[in-house]
């Protein structure tokens, strides 16, 4: 089989990443879906496009837009994190190209079977001397 590259371009339409970053988001641990509000949902219905998901494609730039719902009780900027490596990994996979701009909005909070929302109660102020004591960096 030859391993040498033939020169040449593939066109990837605006449909086949958003079905991409689709599954990159989808799939990652802690994303509840999509969030968007009732215009945007209308919107995008009419147009045959996700609600939430924004991409502006040209020849020399890719950005993509994202705003998420995440499961409650899980760390936000960590879920984040992940999208944002599954998206890169996904688009550079599958057509060769980085993506220029990504944005990430976490538009919500999902309660999921098993996990229970923050509650209402106060905390009490924790000290500098309790956190010292108990090995705690404090900085």
């Amino acid at each position: 089989m030859p391993t040498d590259e033939i020169p040449g371009r593939a066109l990837a339409t605006r449909r086949a990443v958003a079905d991409i970053v689709r599954a990159a988001v989808l799939g990652s641990y802690g994303v509840a879906g999509f969030e968007a509000g009732i215009a945007e949902r209308l919107a995008a219905g009419f147009v045959d496009r996700q609600p939430g998901l924004r991409i502006r494609l040209s020849d020399d730039d890719l950005a993509i837009g994202v705003r998420l719902r995440v499961t409650a009780g899980l760390p936000v900027a960590e879920v984040a994190r992940q999208v944002d490596s599954a998206i890169r990994y996904g688009i550079r996979r599958a057509l060769g190209r980085e993506v220029g701009e990504l944005r990430i909005r976490i538009g919500g909070l999902d309660e999921s079977p098993g996990t229970q929302p923050p509650s209402g109660r106060s905390h009490r102020d924790v000290g500098s001397s309790e956190l010292a004591d108990s090995g705690s960096d404090v900085a």
